[in-house]
């Protein structure tokens, strides 16, 4: 995705990696500051928005729990509640 001045198939550093992130955020004018772990939270909101599977989400970002993967991508109890009242089988 991003190439590095190292040469091919070389990782490029975290904080380069950052900045590259922050320059693109700044160049469509967000503001706030954006990082990998900002897209790997976006990454968990919008796979369990879509498919609801909060134990295959849960592996994959590696988390001990449930209860702290919903936590981490920020799925409170309201949205929990209105998600089941609305499932239909």
């Amino acid at each position: 995705m991003f190439s590095s001045r190292e040469g091919v198939n070389k990782p490029i550093s975290r904080s380069t990696a950052y900045k590259i992130l922050n320059k693109a955020a700044s160049d469509v004018g967000l503001e706030e500051n954006i990082g990998t772990h900002t897209l790997r939270k976006t990454f968990g909101y919008h796979f369990y928005k879509q498919t609801k599977d909060v134990a295959l989400l849960q592996e994959i970002l590696n988390h001990s729990s449930p209860k702290i993967t919903l936590r981490y991508i920020g799925i409170n109890q309201d949205q929990m509640d209105k998600a089941m009242k609305d499932f239909r089988i």
